[in-house]
């Protein structure tokens, strides 16, 4: 990511045959930064002449509002994950641990769960087992979409075998994330959940390089 303060225009296209990935004019918003960032990161838009050169995010609003809870004990990755979504038009709750996601379950109704698989007290692999256990007599079956910084060969096979859906390796693409949501719509309107909410109880680096302004005015 190139960060400078000059914004001339020909600077976009002097980036793009350094090979740079997105171009970022200062001074800059920290939601701006975020958005450039995720957008490096997965859902880097394409220029008129298909180069992926990005500084605003690709991705639209989802076609659905969806309520999804996020386990994830990571605070950082928590932060991401909510500005992320809701930017998406997604309603979101975060859960720090298995345990805390289960009893999120247990009070209310969502359309998703993002479930990351290291987590103390109860990883994503034990969560994701009790939910389907509960919901073999309590309720509709809730997509869920496993979230895992290893990649391990055989993790997706182990998370599919328990009952997880859908799978996305960390660090989090956006668009991967935003198809891996997408995709489930069909299963949540299969399902005939009630309104979000309503009805019965049932985390590749980024370098950023400062360009000092030497042009004169």
């Amino acid at each position: 990511m190139m960060l400078s303060s000059a914004g001339q225009h020909a600077d976009a296209a002097r980036c793009r045959a350094m090979g740079i990935t997105s171009y970022v004019t200062k001074p800059i918003k920290q939601s701006e930064l975020l958005t450039a960032m995720m957008t490096v990161l997965g859902a880097a838009s394409r220029d008129a002449d298909g180069s992926p050169l990005a500084a605003r995010e690709a991705l639209g609003t989802s076609q659905r509002r969806l309520r999804i809870l996020v386990a994830e004990d990571s605070p950082v990755n928590q932060k991401l994950m909510v500005r992320l979504l809701e930017k998406w038009g997604h309603t979101v709750v975060v859960a720090h641990n298995g345990r805390e996601a289960l009893a999120a379950l247990d009070e209310q109704r969502f359309d998703a769960v993002l479930m990351d698989i290291q987590m103390p007290e109860m990883d994503g692999f034990e969560a994701t087992a009790a939910i389907r256990t509960q919901e073999e007599t309590t309720g509709p079956h809730v997509p869920i979409i496993a979230m895992t910084a290893h990649a391990m060969q055989g993790d997706r096979e182990r998370c599919l075998e328990v009952g997880m859906d859908g799978y996305v390796a960390k660090p989090i693409r956006a668009r991967e994330l935003f198809e891996a949501i997408e995709s489930l719509t069909p299963v949540v309107a299969e399902a005939g959940t009630d309104a979000p909410g309503t009805g019965p109880r049932a985390r590749p680096g980024v370098r950023l390089v400062d360009v000092p302004n030497t042009r004169s005015r």
